[in-house]
Protein backbone atom coordinates (compact mmCIF):
# COMPACT_ATOMS: atom_id res chain seq x y z
CA UNK A 1 0.00 0.00 0.00
CA UNK A 2 1.84 3.24 -1.18
CA UNK A 3 0.80 6.29 0.92
CA UNK A 4 1.30 9.65 -1.06
CA UNK A 5 1.32 13.61 0.37
CA UNK A 6 -0.02 15.64 -2.50
CA UNK A 7 -1.14 19.17 -3.51
CA UNK A 8 -4.89 17.90 -4.64
CA UNK A 9 -5.61 21.74 -6.09
CA UNK A 10 -3.62 24.71 -5.81
CA UNK A 11 -5.07 27.99 -7.86
CA UNK A 12 -7.26 30.31 -8.42
CA UNK A 13 -11.22 29.49 -8.24
CA UNK A 14 -13.40 29.23 -10.79
CA UNK A 15 -16.24 31.62 -10.93
CA UNK A 16 -18.41 28.20 -11.26
CA UNK A 17 -19.39 26.83 -8.02
CA UNK A 18 -19.59 23.25 -9.18
CA UNK A 19 -16.26 22.83 -10.76
CA UNK A 20 -14.36 19.82 -10.07
CA UNK A 21 -10.94 20.59 -8.34
CA UNK A 22 -9.93 17.27 -7.77
CA UNK A 23 -10.90 13.07 -8.66
CA UNK A 24 -10.29 10.57 -6.69
CA UNK A 25 -8.30 8.42 -9.02
CA UNK A 26 -9.62 4.56 -9.08
CA UNK A 27 -7.88 1.84 -6.23
CA UNK A 28 -7.21 4.99 -4.08
CA UNK A 29 -8.71 6.86 -1.19
CA UNK A 30 -7.99 10.00 -0.42
CA UNK A 31 -7.58 11.84 2.83
CA UNK A 32 -8.33 15.41 2.85
CA UNK A 33 -6.00 17.30 5.78
CA UNK A 34 -5.99 21.13 5.18
CA UNK A 35 -7.15 23.64 2.94
CA UNK A 36 -6.04 26.83 2.89
CA UNK A 37 -8.92 29.88 1.15
CA UNK A 38 -7.14 32.79 0.24
CA UNK A 39 -8.83 36.12 -1.07
CA UNK A 40 -6.01 38.64 -2.58
CA UNK A 41 -8.26 41.56 -3.39
CA UNK A 42 -8.98 44.52 -1.46
CA UNK A 43 -12.69 43.44 -1.82
CA UNK A 44 -14.77 40.97 0.27
CA UNK A 45 -16.00 37.78 -1.62
CA UNK A 46 -17.71 34.10 -1.02
CA UNK A 47 -16.30 30.50 -2.05
CA UNK A 48 -18.25 27.49 -2.22
CA UNK A 49 -16.66 24.07 -1.38
CA UNK A 50 -18.43 20.16 -1.60
CA UNK A 51 -17.06 17.21 -0.89
CA UNK A 52 -18.39 14.11 -2.92
CA UNK A 53 -21.51 16.01 -3.44
CA UNK A 54 -22.42 17.23 0.42
CA UNK A 55 -22.21 20.88 0.90
CA UNK A 56 -18.79 21.72 2.99
CA UNK A 57 -18.88 25.46 2.47
CA UNK A 58 -21.53 27.53 0.62
CA UNK A 59 -20.90 30.98 -0.42
CA UNK A 60 -19.19 31.45 2.51
CA UNK A 61 -17.57 35.29 3.29
CA UNK A 62 -14.06 35.70 2.89
CA UNK A 63 -12.87 39.06 4.03
CA UNK A 64 -10.63 41.14 1.60
CA UNK A 65 -6.90 40.37 1.73
CA UNK A 66 -6.90 37.34 4.49
CA UNK A 67 -6.95 33.56 4.53
CA UNK A 68 -9.02 30.90 5.87
CA UNK A 69 -7.85 27.39 7.07
CA UNK A 70 -9.71 24.44 7.11
CA UNK A 71 -8.58 21.60 8.79
CA UNK A 72 -10.61 18.93 7.82
CA UNK A 73 -9.26 15.33 8.01
CA UNK A 74 -11.80 14.03 5.60
CA UNK A 75 -11.69 10.68 3.42
CA UNK A 76 -12.91 10.52 0.13
CA UNK A 77 -12.85 7.16 -2.08
CA UNK A 78 -11.96 6.27 -5.96
CA UNK A 79 -14.47 8.72 -8.35
CA UNK A 80 -15.42 10.69 -5.88
CA UNK A 81 -14.84 14.65 -6.14
CA UNK A 82 -13.67 17.78 -4.62
CA UNK A 83 -16.03 20.50 -6.36
CA UNK A 84 -15.74 24.69 -5.85
CA UNK A 85 -15.84 28.01 -7.02
CA UNK A 86 -15.80 31.47 -5.81
CA UNK A 87 -17.47 34.86 -6.78
CA UNK A 88 -14.02 36.14 -7.87
CA UNK A 89 -11.21 34.76 -9.65
CA UNK A 90 -8.79 36.54 -6.84
CA UNK A 91 -10.15 33.91 -3.92
CA UNK A 92 -7.20 31.29 -4.46
CA UNK A 93 -7.46 27.48 -2.57
CA UNK A 94 -4.87 25.09 -1.82
CA UNK A 95 -5.99 21.43 -0.70
CA UNK A 96 -3.80 19.05 0.56
CA UNK A 97 -3.66 15.87 1.44
CA UNK A 98 -2.57 11.84 1.57
CA UNK A 99 -3.52 9.38 -1.34
CA UNK A 100 -3.49 5.56 0.15
CA UNK A 101 -3.45 3.07 -3.43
Amino acid sequence: MAVTSKTLFRGAATTSTGTTLYTVPSATTTVISNIAVTNTSGSAGTFTLALAGTALHTTTAIAANTTIYIDCKQTLTATQTITGGASATSINLHISGVEIA
